[in-house]
C-alpha cells in the first residue's frame, strides 16, 4: 500500500494535556489524539466539517528537537481583575511554565494523492493558534518506509487493554477516547531537518 504522506514543520507547539487545567508547570503532551487529527482534518477539508469522525487521515507522526520550558502570564476566566486588600494590590494574573516542543514536524497520511495535493497546500496548527506548522513536501512511500520515521504516534484502533484514556472528543458529544502510544526510533530528533 502506498501512503503519500504531507510533512509539516513549525518553530514550536504545545500541545495541553486533558489533565492539564491550570497547572503551574505542564509539558506538552507529545501525542496527537483522536479529536485534534479530526480538527486538523477538518481545517483542511471543511467540506467534512459536517461529518463525524476521521475519513482521510490514515496515520501520523511527530517528533521535535527538543522542551524548551517558557513562562507565559495568564489570568483566570472573566479577564483581568484588581482589587486592593490591607494597602496592597492583588490581581488574578499567574505566571505558568510550560515545555514547549522546539521545531516539531509533524507528517499526515493519505491513500489518496488528491487529498495530499490539496494538504499541502493549507497550513495546520497542533493546538494553538500561535503553533502554525506549514507544508514542505510530499513523500510517497510504503508502509514499511513511513515506519522508519522516529516519531510519536498514537494509534485508535486495536487492543483495548493496552490502550490509556487520552481524553474527551469535542467533535463526538464529549465521548472518551482511548489510544495506544507507539514510540518508533528515537522522537526527539538531533538535527533541524
Amino acid at each position: 500500500m502506498k501512503y503519500y504522506v504531507v510533512k509539516y514543520s513549525g518553530p514550536f507547539g504545545f500541545i495541553k494535556p486533558w489533565t492539564a487545567v491550570r497547572d503551574g508547570e505542564t509539558f506538552s503532551q507529545q501525542f496527537l489524539t483522536p479529536s485534534i487529527v479530526e480538527g486538523i482534518e477538518k481545517k483542511l477539508f471543511p467540506e467534512l466539517l459536517d461529518i463525524r469522525g476521521i475519513q482521510k487521515i490514515k496515520r501520523h507522526r511527530l517528533n521535535y528537537l527538543g522542551i524548551d520550558v517558557q513562562q507565559e502570564r495568564t489570568w483566570s476566566k472573566g479577564g483581568f481583575k484588581a482589587s486592593r486588600d490591607k494597602g496592597k494590590w492583588k490581581t488574578n494574573l499567574a505566571i505558568i511554565n510550560r515545555g514547549i516542543m522546539l521545531d516539531p514536524h509533524l507528517y499526515l497520511v493519505f491513500l489518496d494523492k488528491k487529498d495530499a495535493e490539496k494538504a499541502i497546500q493549507e497550513h495546520v496548527c497542533l493546538c494553538r493558534n500561535e503553533d502554525v506548522m506549514l507544508p514542505s513536501e510530499i513523500l510517497e512511500l510504503s508502509e514499511t518506509d513511513f515506519d522508519e520515521i522516529d516519531g510519536f504516534e498514537l494509534l485508535f484502533d486495536g487492543d483495548k487493554n493496552s490502550m490509556f484514556k487520552v481524553g474527551h472528543n469535542r467533535f463526538d458529544d464529549v465521548a472518551e477516547m482511548l489510544g495506544q502510544l507507539k514510540i518508533y526510533g528515537n522522537p526527539i530528533r538531533q538535527s533541524l531537518s
